[in-house]
């Protein structure tokens, strides 16, 4: 279908149009940020471990957050992100603390004809793949830039989050991929109020179409765990039942909210 050989652009155009609206909001907390508070969660907190002088290649980065509290505990980092916009506001926010990171934009797929060298980590979180079509194509570029013996990071909504209406009120969606899902969506997770109207197109992914392309790639999963909250306040009707956990009111604890794991790149 004509929308999803153009998701690139659709989904470009959408998250240009949040990058500013991101920047200054209350999810985000940039002042936070600014003064030195992480915005990274203890579910990948957890994996990452140490990472000082480790070289860390974060897909998907948004305007930088992440990637420079990486930096900030002494990683080497690099992002890539769809959105010139984004990866301007990260340059900019990199310029500004005086972090050694680097940033450019491109897809994910496409990573590889701009950056010609291996990490010792890649990390990529949080509403990532499901902007993806092809996680054969994902496995393998993340296999790419590891170096033997290097780690994946990983953390992401579970796929049962994907199945529900907006509201959460009933099943709308198939739990393994099957057609695009093309939707114009107002506002944004981070400000539901922002005046943006955008079309986006995005697949689901159940767990075993993210794991089997992974192994297949060389990748040997070492750890995987799944959590009945999310760190992130970011759907409608959530409620946080303990400090910096949320869950979908109305279903309480009887939701897969995220699922997280680590793996390494087998040599050979």
């Amino acid at each position: 279908m004509a929308e999803e050989q153009d998701y690139l652009e659709h989904n470009r155009k959408s998250w240009d149009d949040r990058t500013q609206y991101h920047l200054e909001s209350e999810f985000y907390d940039q002042p936070g940020f600014l003064e030195g508070k992480t915005s990274l969660k203890s579910i990948e907190l957890d994996l990452l471990g140490d990472v000082r002088g480790k070289s860390i290649l974060h897909l998907q980065c948004h305007f930088g957050q992440d990637s420079l509290s990486l930096a900030r505990m002494g990683a080497k980092v690099t992002g890539i992100d769809l959105s010139p916009v984004a990866i301007q506001a990260a340059r900019d926010l990199n310029e500004h603390l005086q972090l050694d990171a680097r940033f450019y934009a491109s897809d994910v797929y496409s990573t590889p004809e701009i950056l010609h060298e291996k990490f010792d980590m890649v990390f990529t979180t949080y509403g990532v793949v499901g902007w993806l079509p092809d996680m054969d194509r994902w496995a393998k570029v993340v296999a790419h830039f590891l170096k033997p013996g290097g780690q994946l990071v990983f953390a992401e909504f579970h796929p049962v989050v994907w199945m529900f209406d907006a509201g959460f009120n009933y099943l709308e969606y198939p739990y393994l991929k099957s057609d695009s899902i093309v939707e114009e969506n107002t506002g944004t997770y981070a400000d539901r109020n922002a005046p943006i109207r955008r079309k986006e197109i995005s697949w689901n992914h159940g767990l075993s179409e993210v794991m089997q392309p992974l192994i297949n790639a060389g990748l040997e999963i070492r750890q995987f765990r799944e959590f009945d909250y999310s760190p992130h306040d970011c759907f409608q009707g959530m409620e946080e039942f303990e400090p910096g956990k949320f869950r979908i009111a109305r279903h309480g604890n009887k939701l897969p909210m995220v699922y997280a794991l680590s793996a390494v790149l087998t040599p050979g």
